[in-house]
Order: structure tokens, then sequence, then C-alpha cells
């Protein structure tokens, strides 16, 4: 209670300072508090106040209603700054193909986020972004390195790192429409779309005279890298970025080269939530010098990867020569979208088409051939086309788009070249396979029918706007399933019918990562997402990114004298059922050394399937070691002592 007054009288004669509950209640001793107090008082404690060298994109007009500022320095150990080499590249608006004019500087100096206005243009621009080196690499890594190993965050307790993380997810939030009119300018989205850890115990056995007590503790790997695409670049951001920091890891990330804006927006919100510096790292730059030198860091523990399946198996093969880091690749995909003549057709045909068509088919789940059975084939290419005809084309910022640009020239030169492949090689051009007549990177959206297997249209992916349809006949489930599965790619899969036997059927037998029933493109963040085969592996999303992202479990093995203290007193080791020998599961209430008495339940169940619960003439379950009571007895003891 003295303790308490003293506390209570010095929050009283210093009131200005602001305290949190932990800064009294998790201070170990009062001379702990006092000093901890001290620096608040001498503002020993504040962060360094962040300078953030904007590009604002207002011109002599506001972008989607609002102003729309930028950082566009790479951003490490909690610092904008110019790449070390002092180059910078242009980012181009894929809305209209346009790259930035000269930026003028600020006529407000004088303020800490100093704003750069960029000339009055008729087209609408983006902006000039820092160009990461390899120096810069190794500065962001070695930053990371320093707040794993010596920073706050590497001591901070899950709970406090989830309150922060809560806290720039609230920024997220508030910031959000700023956010999606970044990700429409950048990456040609429509703007509607842009819009637990524990260990576990181990099963050991417990035959005299080895008494262990063994399980694992979950740790954060230590500096991971995160690579992220261009097709969503703040939802893949946040996909892989949460996982990283919510395990306890430092992250270094890097953006793709044409959209890197939204990243490193996000790099000044974590500022403002209070992530400690050198936690969160972003090096806009090249796949083949920011990613490459990633892959080839010995300091880096893992690195996640979203992207092409050839340069995936190269990051595979540079972790593996480097230091054997940790790999999650999520590669590329053919998904296959069976429909059947039982199905609900104008869901199928508004599911189909989304399938295809979300995000201008730079989706990495698209579906990239569907197979619609014989009897309904025609009606559904007529429906899919009418549709197709109501589609409106444009700015990715009008609320009414529904198709915008592609994300980049490059990319839309690709398109049109695949679409050239397929009519070469046979297949019916029915609609589109053109770049729409006008500024900007739009292209048509394209249906392909007629579509054989051997086909290069077939077998690869667009990765854009193309609807590549084949037939199959009436009745022939296990054929299609078989022309379904004929592909290296696994990452995703869908049917359509109303026959839910049959949808079963085919799920089951889809190898695919995720299959979708009579719906499409409905992800969920308590789902974990990931392929099979040459689509990658590791997962996102739900308590398995956590996994990935926390993965080294420590054993810990105790020896026979804590393991006895933890698990009090044993039954007997003899009974007249089973004569006086021990049996190698003997301990029951040890139970192979677990802690959590939900897992001795399951353990029990465990033994009964082993036959250590010997069943008697009559049929009845017999416990030959000790009684059922005096089990559960011993349970609810351990609950009160150990929970």
């Amino acid at each position: 209670m003295d303790v308490v007054r003293l506390v209570e009288e010095v929050k009283q004669k210093c009131a200005g300072v602001q305290l949190q509950n932990e800064d009294v209640y998790m201070a170990t001793t009062f001379h702990d508090f006092i000093q901890m107090f001290v620096r608040k008082l001498r503002g020993e404690d504040q962060e360094e106040e962040l300078v953030v060298d904007y590009v604002s994109l207002t011109a002599t007009r506001e972008v989607n209603n609002m102003m729309v500022n930028m950082p566009y320095q790479c951003f490490i150990d909690g610092k904008f700054e110019d790449a070390e080499n002092g180059k910078s590249y242009d980012t181009i608006n894929p809305t209209d193909g346009s790259v930035s004019p000269s930026i003028y500087p600020s006529v407000r100096p004088s303020i800490r986020s100093s704003i750069r206005f960029i000339q009055p243009f008729p087209l609408q621009v983006i902006c000039k972004v820092s160009y990461a080196s390899v120096a810069d690499v190794d500065r962001a890594v070695a930053a990371a390195k320093e707040a794993f190993d010596s920073g706050p965050w590497g001591r901070m307790n899950p709970r406090d790192r989830g309150s922060l993380l809560y806290k720039l997810a609230d920024l997220m939030e508030e910031h959000q429409e700023e956010l999606a009119t970044i990700e429409s300018i950048d990456s040609g989205a429509v703007y509607t779309l842009a819009l637990k850890t524990h260990g576990k115990t181990i099963p050991i056995n417990q035959a005299r005279p080895n008494r262990n007590l063994t399980f694992t503790k979950k740790e954060p790997l230590g500096v991971c890298a995160i690579v992220i695409p261009w097709n969503y670049p703040l939802m893949m951001l946040a996909w892989k970025s949460a996982a990283c920091l919510a395990a306890g890891n430092t992250l270094v990330l890097k953006p793709a080269q044409v959209t890197p804006l939204t990243a490193l927006k996000f790099a000044e919100l974590s500022v403002k939530a209070g992530i400690p510096k050198g936690v969160i790292n972003i090096l806009p730059g090249s796949g083949g010098m920011v990613g490459q030198r990633l892959a080839d860091h010995p300091d880096i523990r893992k690195l996640g990867f979203t992207g092409s399946t050839p340069i995936g198996k190269q990051i595979m093969k540079s972790c593996a020569l480097s230091n054997l880091k940790k790999v999650s690749l999520e590669l590329g995909g053919k998904s296959p979208l069976i429909i059947f003549s039982d199905c609900d057709m104008d869901k199928a045909v508004r599911m189909g088409m989304s399938s295809v068509f979300f995000n201008k088919g730079e989706n990495c789940i698209a579906a990239g051939r569907l197979f619609v059975e014989e009897s309904i084939h025609d009606e559904y290419i007529s429906r899919v086309v009418e549709e197709i005809k109501k589609m409106k084309i444009g700015d990715p910022l009008d609320r009414s788009t529904d198709h915008g640009p592609q994300n980049h020239k490059a990319h839309l030169d690709k398109l049109l070249e695949y679409c050239e492949t397929g009519v070469k090689e046979g297949a019916t051009l029915l609609y589109g396979g053109k770049q729409v007549d006008r500024p900007g990177f739009f292209m048509e959206p394209t249906v392909f029918t007629d579509v054989e297997d051997h086909m290069f249209i077939a077998k690869e992916e667009s990765f854009g706007p193309v609807m590549v349809v084949s037939k199959f006949k009436d009745g022939d489930v296990d054929g299609v399933l078989q022309r379904a599965n004929d592909t290296e790619y696994g990452l995703a899969s869908g049917v359509f019918t109303r026959d839910i036997s049959k949808a079963m059927y085919v799920s089951e037998r889809l190898e695919a990562g995720t299959v979708f029933v009579n719906t499409y493109n409905k992800t969920d963040v308590a789902s974990p997402f990931g392929g099979f085969k040459q689509s990658g592996f590791g997962k996102d999303l739900a308590c398995h990114s956590i996994e990935e992202d926390a993965g080294n479990d420590r054993l810990v093995d105790h020896p026979e004298e804590l393991a006895a203290d933890i698990e009090g007193p044993q039954p007997p080791q003899e009974n007249a059922a089973m004569g006086s020998e021990p049996s190698p599961n003997s301990d029951i209430l040890g139970l192979r050394g677990t802690l959590q008495p939900t897992l001795l339940l399951a353990s029990l169940l465990q033994d009964l399937d082993a036959g250590l619960f010997v069943p008697s003439v009559s049929g009845q379950l017999e416990v030959p070691l000790c009684d059922l009571s005096d089990v559960f007895l011993r349970l609810r003891l351990r609950r009160l002592l150990l929970f």
C-alpha cells in the first residue's frame, strides 16, 4: 500500500506526464518505475518526429475529391530517405499511360511534412520513386536485425505487439479512402474494389525410467523478407505482413516495382501507430536487384513471395544456397471452373464472369479455363457475351466503372500476344482480344471457345480478362475431372451444380488448394489460402499464416524431478487385472507430459485406440490402471493448479 500511495503522489504532482497502465503495473520495482517516470518527464522516451517528403496529386484539381499525399522514398530504420545511389524511376498511371513531368518544390518548406506539387498537366500523373540498391537492402536488413535482437519489438510481449498492430489497423481504416485512391491510380484497380500463437505438448513414452515433461514453444524467426505482386499491392501487403509482425518478426518488404505507393503510405502509418523503428522497412525497386539480394542475404530467416512460378523457383534456389532460409510461395495458376447442366444458370453466368474478369483478370485465382457441359454450352456463352457488352470500361476512380486498365504496358502487350496465339492455334475468338481505342492500357474483355486441351491458351495462364472455354460431354464427370487436373498448377478451382453429391464428389477430386462450390472469389481471412503443385506451398490467412511465420519450435525437455513437481503424485504402478509389471503407458495422469486438461482427455481417447483400456467379456470398458473418477478428479485439480 505504501508503494501505491507513492505512485499516486508522483502522478498527482506531475499530472502533465502521460502514463499507460503498463508503465505502472509492469514495473518490477518502484526504482524501475521512478527511472521510467524521470525519462518521460525529460521527454527522453519520445520518438523522433517523422519527416515525410510527400508528392501531392492535387495539381489544379483534387483527385477523387480529396488531397492525396504519398511518400516516394525508401523507408529504412524508421525514416524516409533517398536510395543510396540517388537513383529514382518513373511510376506510370495505367489509366492514361502517363509518367510524371517535372516536380516543383513545396511552397511551404517550413512544415515538417513537406509537399511537392506536380505541375498542372492535362493527363493524370503519378511521381518518381526511389530505386533501391543492394546497399539499401543491406542497410534495411541490418536495421531489422537490430530491431529484432536489441530493440523493444523483440522484448515486447504479444499483447503489447497486438495493441500496436490494432492501432495500425485502425489508422489504415481511417485512411482507407486515401489508400484506395492511391491503389486505383497506381495499379488500375477499380476504386470500389481497392476499397493467437501457442506451443504444443508432445506425447512421449512414459515407461520407467523415462519420466520427462516435453513441450514446444513457438518463437519468431527473426528478420523476414516479403516480396509482393502488383495485382493487389495493399491486400497482399496486409496478408503477408500481418502474420509476420504478429509473430514477433521484423520485416523488409519489397513492393512490386510498378506499384510501390500504397506500401510507402503504409510505412508512414506504421510510424504514426508507434511501431518501433527498424521493425518495418520498405524498399521499392527491381526484383532482379532488390528481390535477389533479399533471397541471397544471410541474415534473413524467411522469405515470402507471391508471383510467377519461374521466379518462385529461382527464389527457392537462392534461399537454399544462401542460408537455407524458410520459404513460402504463392505462384501461378490455371484454375479450372466446371459448370454442369444442372447449375443455377443465372448464378453460373454471373460468377463465371467474375471468376475471369474480376480485377481485369489480374487475379491469382482467376478461372483460367472453364469447362461447360455440352447441353448448356451455347446458351451459357451467349449469355456471357450479352453481359460483357453491358460492362463499362473506363477510369477506375469512377464508381460506375466495371473494368479498369491493365496494370502496365508490358503486361497489356503480353495479353495481346496471348490472344494472337489462341487464334493461330485454332480457337474461336468470339469476343474482344484487342486493346480498347482510348488512352491507357485498356483491354477488351475476351472470350475464346472451341479450346482444345493441347492449345497454349488451355495450358498457360493469361493473368488477364481472357475467358477460355471448353465443352465436355453430358454426364462425363470423371472425364472432365481428368482434364481439369491435367495441369502443373493447383491454386484454385470451382464447380457449379445443384447436385450436392456431385459437388462433393468433384470437389474432393479437384487438385487445388481452394475449391469454390456455386460461388467464386469468396476468400475469407479466417480460412487458409495456398496452392498445390507448381502453384507453391505455405499458407496465408487464418492461424496457418502464424504457423508459417512463427516457425521455430523450441523443444523443452524437463528431467524427472521437474516433471514430477509439475505432474504431482502418480497413480499406483500395480493392478490386479494387469499384474505387477508396469505398462509402457502406465502413467495415465502424466499422460506423456501434457499440461492441458483438454489434451489429457484426448490422450485418454488415444490410449483407448491403443488398447490401454481393455474391453471386458460383458462389453463394458474396464480401466486397468485406476478408476476414471480418480482421473477426472486429478484433471480438475490440475486445472485449478495450472490455469
